[in-house]
């Protein structure tokens, strides 16, 4: 899924310098926006900090051809059993750009029907969803019941994009 390479690269000033460099596969990531002003995240374990996590829908793009709104929309299906209307990308952002060339894309999803999730592997199996309102977010950062980067720009993405009328839930 990742790989790590050694690469050489070119300051501004022309200096020339090495650093290991973790290539991985793109992600995308899903804010599903209900016309109550609610939001469907996921609850999960993350092995790598050994925590549950509330976290956006998300998913990797490892399908070879498939757009990324295309995967946006089959991980909303797999992971919370939602289908979209409209799949709006709202961003794309680099999580962890000292270290990795990580791209996550960021899509708002609105008019959403509810159909038999799919999930796969040890984390979707044990996962729990879980509906919360926008006017909560800030609270929930502040207090560190959000922890996650994408969740949190995702949440705050879609907190303004409804606060500003740019999307209709």
């Amino acid at each position: 899924r990742i790989t790590v390479v050694r690469g050489t690269f070119e300051a501004p000033d022309g200096s020339r310098f090495t650093r290991d460099v973790v290539r991985n596969q793109q992600v995308v990531a899903m804010v599903p926006i209900h016309p109550d002003g609610h939001v469907t995240l996921v609850r999960q374990y993350r092995g790598p900090i050994d925590s549950l996590l509330l976290e956006i829908p998300a998913g990797l793009c490892d399908v070879d051809g498939d757009e990324p709104v295309t995967t946006a929309a089959r991980e909303l299906v797999e992971e919370v059993g939602l289908v979209a209307e409209r799949l709006d990308q709202v961003a794309a952002f680099h999580p962890s750009a000292g270290f990795s060339d990580q791209l996550v894309r960021l899509f708002l999803a609105t008019g959403l029907r509810e159909v038999t999730d799919s999930r796969q592997g040890p984390e979707e199996e044990h996962m729990t969803v879980e509906r919360v309102s926008l006017d909560d977010v800030p609270a929930m950062i502040g207090d560190g019941r959000l922890r996650d980067g994408k969740t949190i720009i995702g949440l705050l993405a879609a907190r303004e994009a409804v606060r500003a009328g740019t999307v209709t839930p």
